[in-house]
């Protein structure tokens, strides 16, 4: 008797805990690539965001912004386990409209964050203020050379809501403002460092005078750097970067960078888990959120709160 009594109790408990189980509500989130910091900071604000909103993560994304596939298959797969619900920043705007139309048409919340996707019914889009961040690195630049030069631009990738932003803020300010500064070259890094320090060595080779250069991701920033500080350019070339990790920050200190654009990107995990959150606890949730800019220089770094940005959290799980 006892022992059935013990193996009824037994079956209850594992029931339950089961049960317990399924009621725990899981978002995934998938961030355009895994392997940069920008990203790394944005799980640590994801992670704490799930532990005040008591809810759990299921965190996957590709190794690189170019692989569009990798993330649809990742989207595709959250829709078939139907978790209640997906954060997504989109490696390509066209291309991840379908899987995440598909994921609201079954019934599953989607916020957006970072990068933007072509469709609508997203529950809540955080972002940094990507336009007005290009229309403000475009004056800056435009004051460091005295209102009258050569710029170059390393931009990131084709299809990629966040940084086309940047550059198109960029470009339009300086043609409608600054007459005298014409942007004299572009090239895409396609979000690899290597091959945004060989777009930035051509450029400074076919402008021996080029004055200033606008890096619009944290790639392209890496390879601008590179390249300047291989041609022993520091501070003779002008170079507005963004995002940040340590060699951002050593090029801020020796001169290498005039100005860094420096995201919170914890803030920016954070917000999209706790819209999501509130959305499945029936709340309604702010429909955009647009984060600004930091605009740091070497004058800025001792600033206690310019250091937190400088050094992003990042999850220790």
């Amino acid at each position: 008797m006892r022992k059935a009594v013990l193996a009824v109790l037994v079956l209850t408990g594992t029931l339950l805990t089961s049960c317990n189980r399924q009621q725990k509500k899981i978002i995934g989130v998938v961030p355009k690539a895994t392997s940069h910091l920008f990203f790394v900071s944005i799980h640590a604000g994801v992670d704490q965001a799930a532990k005040d909103f008591g809810v759990e993560v299921q965190w996957n994304g590709p190794n690189e912004e170019t692989d569009h596939a990798r993330q649809i298959q990742i989207v595709d797969s959250m829709v078939t386990q139907h978790l209640s619900a997906i954060a997504i920043s989109a490696t390509d705007e066209r291309a991840l409209a379908a899987p995440v139309e598909r994921a609201i048409k079954a019934g599953i919340p989607v916020s957006v964050f970072d990068s933007g996707v072509n469709t609508d019914g997203w529950v809540t889009f955080v972002a940094t203020d990507n336009l007005g961040a290009g229309v403000e690195a475009a004056r800056k630049i435009a004051g460091f050379i005295g209102g009258k030069g050569k710029v170059a631009m390393v931009m990131h990738k084709p299809g990629g809501t966040s940084t086309m932003l940047r550059e198109q803020g960029f470009e339009q300010t300086i043609a409608k403002e600054f007459p005298n500064v014409k942007i004299v070259a572009r090239q895409y890094g396609m979000s690899d460092r290597a091959k945004s320090r060989d777009a930035a060595e051509n450029m400074l080779t076919a402008h021996p005078d080029l004055d200033a250069m606008f890096s619009s991701s944290e790639a392209s920033s890496l390879g601008a750097i590179q390249a300047i500080k291989a041609r022993s350019l520091s501070g003779k070339v002008k170079l507005i970067t963004f995002d940040t990790s340590d060699s951002h920050v050593e090029a801020l200190a020796d001169g290498t960078i005039t100005m860094m654009m420096v995201q919170d990107s914890y803030k920016i995990g954070y917000e999209a888990v706790k819209s999501l959150a509130v959305k499945l606890n029936g709340g309604t949730p702010e429909k955009r959120m647009d984060l600004p800019v930091k605009m740091i220089t070497k004058a800025d770094m001792d600033k206690p709160e310019i250091k937190a940005l400088l050094k992003p959290a990042v999850s220790v799980k």
